[in-house]
């Protein structure tokens, strides 16, 4: 999607982490986000492949995002990490830069309702318990 993203705002005090309906943790908008905003940066400790992998395997951390180059593990951010995974996301991951990645609203995003984004790994549509994964 090519949206225009509005550098300029900053939501990530608008948003909060509260207790989610679709699985432990999640965030959530305490005002409403307009379309195209940037909601939150997300930003961690820059690791290699390899790295990641060990964390996974290891660790159970699964808190790591993939900017195209770079891996970045956001364990230690104190809202990122919550945002869960919905097959009709309200936000999306865009570039940035090396070091960081954007996610922006891809639409209107109502007070109190939960921030999501689509993980978009094969195996998320396996364990999600969504209309659109498990219609019946």
């Amino acid at each position: 999607m090519n949206q225009k993203i509005n550098h300029y705002s900053n939501w990530s005090n608008s948003v909060v982490v509260r207790y989610s309906p679709i699985e432990g943790k999640g965030i959530f908008a305490v005002n409403i986000i307009p379309a195209g905003e940037l909601v939150l940066i997300i930003e961690g400790e820059v690791i290699s492949g390899g790295e990641c992998e060990l964390r996974e395997e290891n660790d159970n951390n699964v808190y790591i995002f993939w900017n195209g180059d770079y891996y970045i593990d956001t364990i230690n951010t104190d809202k990122i990490k919550y945002i869960n995974h919905c097959c009709e996301p309200n936000c999306e991951v865009l570039d940035r830069d090396e070091n960081s990645l954007n996610l922006v609203a891809q639409r209107d995003i109502m007070e109190g309702e939960e921030i999501t984004m689509d993980y978009g790994y094969d195996e998320i549509y396996e364990m999600c318990n969504c209309k659109i994964c498990k219609p019946n």
